[in-house]
């Protein structure tokens, strides 16, 4: 039996019809206002009715018409339940477990760093990429791997392309992925930079997320809202205690660092994360930060609606024609792999298969858990544009802007940002420093700290004014934890992935529970992404220039490869009309990552291409034109330029092999050649089915 919708009566119609007329009134306000200013009601307007029309009706054909759905079926945490890795779970619990495992810092930092070339095309593709192609992949990768026993994307891609595509994808997976770990770790080293306020509190986390695991295991088990409780309060305090130790004369000199040693600090966090167990550190910081993320974004979605703050930022910048201070790039393909998480992730895919479909208890949840957890990241990442748009363009810059564009002294940095029609001023500047409890806010890049300016004004003036720079550093606080809940689960799967494959070298390595294989495929995989962190800490250009591109284009290709496999499992399946539910998000992905690793590659933008700045450099350098500081790291900076070129070859190469294998083996089904079979686990019934029959 598959799921339905019920049928809508002429009231369901009158209401859809209104949401409808709301949603593209709100749509064309935000895509036609040229005005100064425009209020940020319409973006949350327009964001629920674009959500709420998907859901309702694109995500339900695809439920019903293309994958078919079927409650009746016995899912795998039901037919190999083990009470470990396959457990039957109630759809809201695994619904907040799937949300906070997808929420890292991408739809924060992503849409904040966009803006620099307007509010306007990063909101229009966080709304139409999310319903269109976000939360169908996320939706249908978690389908194909509960209906193959919850296994993982690299499995599927093996099983269903073949051996070469399988390891393709493995290899390709485990790389990017080690991209994306090291850019999550910059924005949170930039958030916390000479920060002891943030320091201490990020820091403070982590013993919290101890004190509840052990609280909840061993103290008080079973009692969840009373750990639960207990986290929060503890949370909060931490922020408290925060503002105390950075008034103190002595204990802030503990927690004051600069981004290489704090990078240090997060790459042995890292370590200790992985190889710890699960119930430890990873499972109650994944609880607590659900809860976390889904109140804040609610409360600032609450006091944006009472407020009514102005968008400040102009539709479209001087920077769409690549020129951005932030990073370099034109409006496309840029603004797409900048976006990433935002509209569409790879690493959802991660999470979709092989973790998710071990807790589902019915198969039906799988559209309201794959593609209704996306579409609230996705809000999160419209909330991120409201943040960083209500502050004044100048403020905006002046804290995204690295030194090495703006100039390294105040004087310098407010003259070129005025330079470019967006005034500011260094009172203003200092004033908004000290209203957040900050030493200095310019060149703070990373979109974190922009986007923790812009909660906390929206949320002082709306709970109270007088604790800005609580509200600053609370935000400060909730985005680590965004981040640091995807470097616990990233670094943790990456390390079953290298012990898968070592495997094949010396069995034992692949044995998840024996120590000497934990600590050494921990420590490798680690040391892989610890090493694009600490150089990221060293780019004069704040590291988000060349590493964000970088993380774009991987997560996005890593998205891409997804969908590869999901397009070969609906052809086989004989649902090649329903193809292109798949094939065109695909498609387009194609488009942008290929474009952008191009233009990374080979452009002789000295901002943009990796293999002309590298050449720029040695020039230099051979010529005795550097000033003797810089040509001192100039050598690792040409070697980063080439490993930074080579690592995008390697993705380029990477998905376009996975690509034409999943031509290759679609031509073979469709004209009826040999190909790998479908991998689908035979139906059986599921015990709430058969119970039901026995009522009967």
């Amino acid at each position: 039996m598959t799921t339905s919708t019920r049928k809508l009566g002429l009231l369901g119609i009158l209401t859809w019809i209104g949401v409808a007329i709301l949603g593209a009134t709100a749509i064309g306000t935000i895509a036609l206002h040229r005005g100064e200013t425009i209020n940020s009601v319409w973006f949350i307007a327009a964001a629920i009715c674009v959500y709420a029309i998907g859901y309702r009706f694109y995500s339900a054909f695809i439920a019903t018409k293309v994958l078919m759905l079927d409650e009746s079926r016995a899912t795998p945490a039901e037919r190999l339940n083990d009470n470990r890795d396959f457990v039957p779970t109630n759809k809201w619990v695994v619904f907040g477990h799937h949300f906070a495992a997808i929420a890292g810092p991408g739809p924060l930092i992503g849409p904040t760093l966009a803006v620099q070339f307007g509010y306007l095309p990063g909101t229009l593709w966080i709304l139409v990429g999310a319903v269109l192609g976000g939360c169908v992949q996320d939706f249908v990768t978690l389908f194909f791997s509960t209906r193959r026993n919850g296994r993982s994307l690299g499995q599927m891609a093996r099983d269903e392309l073949g051996v070469f595509g399988g390891i393709a994808a493995l290899v390709g997976v485990m790389v990017i992925m080690i991209i994306l770990i090291a850019v999550l770790g910059l924005v949170v080293v930039n958030a916390m930079k000479h920060s002891p306020w943030a320091t201490s509190t990020v820091a403070a986390t982590i013993p919290i997320a101890i004190l509840i695991g052990l609280y909840m295991r061993n103290v008080r088990p079973g009692r969840v809202l009373e750990g639960t409780l207990i986290g929060i309060v503890l949370l909060f305090s931490a922020v408290v205690a925060g503002g105390w130790i950075d008034h103190h004369p002595n204990l802030r000199q503990w927690f004051d660092y600069d981004g290489p040693t704090l990078a240090l600090m997060i790459i042995a966090y890292g370590f200790t994360a992985a190889a710890a167990p699960v119930w430890l550190l990873l499972a109650p910081r994944d609880y607590l930060s659900t809860f976390m993320k889904i109140g804040t974004m609610l409360m600032l979605a609450v006091a944006v609606i009472i407020l009514r703050p102005e968008i400040k930022m102009p539709a479209l910048t001087q920077f769409i024609d690549g020129t951005g201070p932030i990073f370099a790039g034109a409006l496309f393909p840029f603004v797409f792999i900048t976006i990433a998480c935002g509209a569409i992730s790879g690493f959802h895919s991660l999470i979709s298969s092989g973790t998710t479909p071990k807790l589902l208890s019915n198969e039906a949840d799988s559209r309201l858990i794959g593609y209704g957890a996306m579409m609230v990241e996705s809000f999160v990442a419209v909330m991120a544009i409201i943040a960083a748009t209500v502050l004044d363009p100048g403020v905006f810059f002046a804290i995204n802007s690295p030194a090495g564009i703006v100039g390294k002294e105040a004087t310098e940095a407010v003259a070129t940002i005025n330079s470019w029609g967006f005034p500011v001023t260094i009172l203003q500047m200092q004033q908004l420093a000290a209203d957040m409890g900050e030493a200095s806010l310019f060149a703070r890049t990373g979109g974190a700290p922009s986007f923790a300016v812009g909660m906390a004004s929206i949320l002082s003036s709306a709970f109270g004014s007088s604790l800005m720079a609580m509200w600053y550093h609370f935000a400060i606080m909730f985005e680590a934890l965004f981040i640091l809940t995807t470097l616990d689960a990233g670094t943790r799967v990456g390390r079953f992935m290298l012990q898968d494959l070592l495997s094949n070298i010396y069995k034992p390595l692949g044995r998840t529970s024996w120590y000497p294989s934990v600590f050494l495929t921990s420590g490798i995989f680690v040391s892989a992404w610890g090493y694009f962190l600490y150089i990221g800490t060293l780019d004069p250009l704040g590291g988000i220039n060349s590493l964000w591109p970088l993380f774009g284009i991987a997560n996005q290709m890593l998205a891409a490869i997804a969908l590869c496999v999901a397009t070969t499992i609906l052809i086989k399946s004989g649902k090649l009309r329903y193809a292109w539910i798949t094939a065109i998000p695909l498609t387009w992905l194609i488009i942008i990552t290929s474009a952008a690793a191009w233009e990374k590659l080979f452009s002789p933008e000295l901002r943009i291409g990796f293999l002309s700045h590298a050449q720029d450099l040695a020039t230099k350098l051979v010529a005795g034109t550097l000033s003797p500081e810089t040509a001192a790291t100039t050598q690792q900076l040409i070697f980063n330029d080439y490993l930074a070129a080579t690592l995008t070859g390697f993705f380029l190469v990477t998905t376009w092999i996975l690509v034409l294998d999943t031509i290759r083996v679609s031509y073979r089904i469709i004209t009826g050649m040999p190909h790998p079979p479908l991998s689908e686990v035979p139906h059986e019934f599921s015990r709430r089915e058969i119970e039901k029959w026995a009522r009967d």
